[in-house]
C-alpha cells in the first residue's frame, strides 16, 4: 500500500468520508473556510511553535463525515506513557490554537470549538483531581478512577470526599490552568499574525496542506521561548 493510500484510509477512519458538496452557497462556503482556516491553521501553528508538540502531518478544511467541517493529523514521533505537568499544558494550548485562532482573527467565538473545549476541561481537570499537579491543592487524588487490574464495572480507586470549599479552589484551578493555556496560545498567534495570514490564503486556495506545504510556509516562525 502507498503512503497516499495509507494516509487516505487513516484520514477516513478519524474524519469521515469526503463531503465536498455539503456547503453549496459558495459565500457559505467562503465563511466555513476562514472559519475553519482559523481553528486548523491555529491548531498547527501552535504545535509547531510550541516544544515537545508531535508534528503536523496535513491540514485540511474539506468536510468530512458528519460533522467534520475541516481537520488536523498530527504524525506521532514516539509511544509516550508519562507526560509532565509541561507537555499536558502544551497539549491545552495546542487544543485551544483554534478558538484562540478564531477570536483573533475574527474577533468573536462560535460553537465550532465545542470538542476540543471538552477535551480541554478532561485534561485540566485530570491534572488537578488526579495528577496532584497543583501544589497549592496538595499531591491528593480528589477523584477516583477505574481500577487498572479488575474489568468490573464500576470498580473504582482512590479519590476522596471534597469540602464546597475545596471543590471552589478546584474548579479554579482547572479554569486557571486552561485560561493560562489560551492566553499564552492567543499571544503567540499574535506574534505570528503574518504566518497565520499567508497559511490561511494557501489553505483558502487549494484545501489541503501536507507536511512539507505547512513547513516552507513557516519557516520564519515565532516559536515560543519559555520562561526562565
Amino acid at each position: 500500500m502507498a503512503l497516499e493510500d495509507f494516509t487516505r484510509a487513516v484520514e477516513r477512519i478519524i474524519a469521515g468520508l469526503e463531503k465536498k458538496n455539503r456547503v453549496h452557497n459558495p459565500k457559505e462556503r467562503e465563511m466555513v473556510a476562514y472559519h475553519e482556516m482559523g481553528h486548523e491553521m491555529g491548531h498547527a501553528l501552535t504545535e509547531l511553535a510550541l516544544p515537545g508538540t508531535d508534528p503536523v502531518h496535513k491540514v485540511s478544511i474539506i468536510p468530512r463525515g458528519i460533522g467534520a467541517l475541516g481537520y488536523t493529523i498530527q504524525r506521532l514521533t514516539e509511544d509516550r506513557f508519562l507526560m509532565t505537568r509541561e507537555e499536558l499544558e502544551n497539549k491545552i494550548a495546542v487544543l485551544l490554537g483554534g478558538r484562540a485562532a478564531e477570536k483573533l482573527v475574527f474577533g468573536h467565538l462560535s460553537t465550532g470549538a465545542a470538542d476540543d473545549l471538552a477535551k480541554v476541561t478532561d485534561i485540566a481537570r485530570d491534572m488537578v483531581t488526579r495528577y496532584g499537579m497543583v501544589e497549592e491543592l496538595g499531591y491528593v487524588a480528589y477523584e477516583a478512577q477505574p481500577s487498572r487490574f479488575l474489568e468490573v464495572p464500576g470498580m473504582t480507586q482512590g479519590g476522596c470526599k471534597v469540602s464546597p470549599e475545596t471543590q471552589q479552589r478546584i474548579d479554579a484551578a482547572i479554569r486557571a490552568l486552561v485560561m493560562d493555556a489560551f492566553d499564552r496560545t492567543h499571544a503567540l498567534l499574535q506574534a505570528n499574525r503574518d504566518v497565520l495570514e499567508r497559511c490561511a490564503r494557501e489553505l483558502l486556495a487549494r484545501e489541503t496542506l501536507d507536511e512539507n506545504a505547512i513547513r516552507a510556509l513557516t519557516g520564519d516562525l515565532r516559536r515560543w521561548t519559555p520562561k526562565a
